[in-house]
């Protein structure tokens, strides 16, 4: 039941993106179609879930027998920076389509405050292996679906009839903070 309501939390109540407001970039920047959004959202998750098995055993392994650790900030972001460039020769590899759609914010998921932010909370919180893994894919999933959601959102947008001074950015933004607020709604359950 703890490592539902782990899931839970922070897919939804804790979202990384909607109430923390880490990973921003990719959330505005690849939000604009379902399909990439939700692939941005799934290399995400992937990130985040091996994040979170690798980090934790490197703190708890290397850095905390050794006294090491001041060093978890460096050790950390050396291993988001090669699962991101792992999860990016994959995706070139097997689908040029979606690497192209994704561009530049593929490499970006490595700068992405959200998975740095991940390492950092499951030694904050203290979570057992298992725990941090279950944060992982909750965060990861909560990600996907934050994105996929404002993809779909925009989507819907772009054929709305938008006043001429909130096209674009201004939209998307209010949006983005409706979708914020609705979330935070979530607060008091879990």
């Amino acid at each position: 039941m703890e490592l539902l309501l782990i899931f839970l939390s922070a897919a939804i109540v804790n979202n990384f993106v909607l109430s923390y407001f880490l990973g921003i970039c990719p959330f505005i920047g690849v939000s604009n179609k379902i399909s990439s959004a939700f692939s941005m959202g799934l290399a995400a998750t992937f990130v985040m879930s091996i994040t979170s098995i690798v980090t934790w055993l490197i703190y708890h392994l290397i850095l905390v027998p050794n006294n090491l650790e001041f060093l978890q900030y460096v050790s950390f972001i050396l291993v988001i920076a090669s699962l991101v460039q792992f999860v990016e020769m994959f995706i070139k590899k097997v689908s040029q389509p979606l690497y192209r759609a994704l561009g530049i914010f593929l490499p970006l998921i490595t700068t992405n405050c959200a998975i740095l932010g991940l390492a950092l909370f499951i030694v904050l919180k203290e979570y057992t292996f298992i725990e941090g893994i279950v944060f992982g894919l909750g965060a990861g999933a909560g990600f996907t679906l934050a994105i996929t959601l404002m993809a779909g959102i925009r989507e819907e947008l772009d054929l709305a009839d938008v006043p001429k001074p909130f096209q674009g950015a201004p939209i998307t933004l209010v949006v983005a903070g409706i979708l914020a607020m609705a979330f935070m709604g979530f607060a008091g359950l879990i």
